[in-house]
């Protein structure tokens, strides 16, 4: 009997030792070309396919369900977690002896960068790669969506921001997400920290300006909502959902473009290698990124219908990248935990 099993904050589905799931992987392998398994299927044989993701969880299950009807002797188990929770299990299955994932589908490239240096991921090519801009794309992994860094006023604050430097001189509390978190947050870091026009000066105008950290930018929509906060960084997503519920804040999208970051997949070499791969095709399919603008965000396909947005700026990721460690000791000389 197939079907989902989705895991979060920490609690362990049932694993398998390395070597057991790389033996059952060759003798599947082996079958499915004797038996003359069909491109693009699973084959006939039941599968158990696991993922560890920090993506939005209704994502995730829109898109796990599309590819479960399609492969209907495929089961999917996800470990969904955010991003600092799903390295830090990463790193423990290292010690351990071998980490237990097939895929790993992650918010923001940073993660999935250590990943491929760690020699983690499978280096190849998408069958559906080419519909994915070049700048969405490595040799281990490609972009799935594009997320989308904004501001957040209350409703009532007098004089909202109209772009980024705005936030240092709001009148009353400004909250910031917590990139040793949160992946969108360390991108909004490395696209600031990057960036001639704001550096880390940025980070400690706001701060002089009483910003304060919080967990995550649905903890910065909430206390903006309720008017702890006057404004705030987040996803657009995230504050679009809570306007559409009759939330009292205000989606800002900077003047400048908001911080736009894409959320890559990438497959480990298991013995599963053969459904990872199938699974990451899925994904960049039409069907896939469909459910995937349904679920509130901007797919990475220009041929999947999607008006919502304006101006974007993209980060230097190969910096961010080798200055990760760092750009994130030095912003928490500004913001501690």
């Amino acid at each position: 009997m197939t079907g989902r099993r989705t895991v979060s904050g920490g609690r362990s589905v049932t694993t398998r030792t390395a070597s057991l799931r790389y033996a059952i992987g060759v003798v599947l392998a082996v079958t499915l070309v004797a038996c003359g398994a069909p491109a693009g299927s699973a084959g006939s044989q039941s599968q158990t396919l696991r993922i560890y993701s920090s993506v939005t969880q209704s994502t995730v299950d829109a898109v796990v369900k599309g590819f479960e009807a399609a492969n209907p002797n495929v089961t999917v188990e996800v470990f969904r977690a955010p991003t600092g929770e799903v390295n830090a299990r990463v790193a423990t299955e290292q010690r351990d002896g071998g980490v237990q994932a097939d895929v790993f589908w992650m918010t923001d490239p940073l993660s999935m960068q250590q990943y491929e240096r760690d020699g983690l991921l499978l280096a190849w090519t998408p069958a559906n790669a080419s519909v994915v801009p070049g700048e969405f794309r490595t040799k281990a992994f490609v972009g799935t969506r594009i997320l989308n860094l904004v501001m957040v006023a209350g409703s009532s604050l007098a004089n909202p921001p109209k772009d980024w430097k705005d936030l240092t001189s709001v009148h009353g509390t400004v909250a910031i997400p917590d990139p040793g978190f949160a992946g969108s947050a360390f991108a909004a870091l490395a696209f600031f920290a990057t960036r001639p026009e704001y550096g880390m000066g940025f980070y400690r105008d706001l701060k002089a300006n009483g910003a304060v950290q919080v967990k995550s930018p649905g903890n910065v929509v909430t206390g903006v909502a309720d008017g702890t906060y006057a404004a705030g960084i987040t996803l657009d997503r995230v504050a679009r959902a809570a306007v559409e519920k009759g939330s009292p804040i205000s989606l800002i999208w900077p003047s400048s473009g908001a911080i736009a970051l894409y959320s890559p997949i990438g497959v480990v070499p298991t013995g599963h290698t053969e459904v990872a791969r199938l699974f990451v095709d899925y994904v960049l399919g039409k069907e896939a990124q469909t459910a995937i603008a349904n679920t509130g965000w901007q797919p990475v396909r220009d041929d999947v219908a999607w008006s919502v947005g304006g101006p974007q700026q993209s980060i230097d990721w190969s910096k961010a990248f080798n200055s990760q460690a760092q750009l994130l000791a030095e912003y928490r000389t500004i913001f501690t935990p």
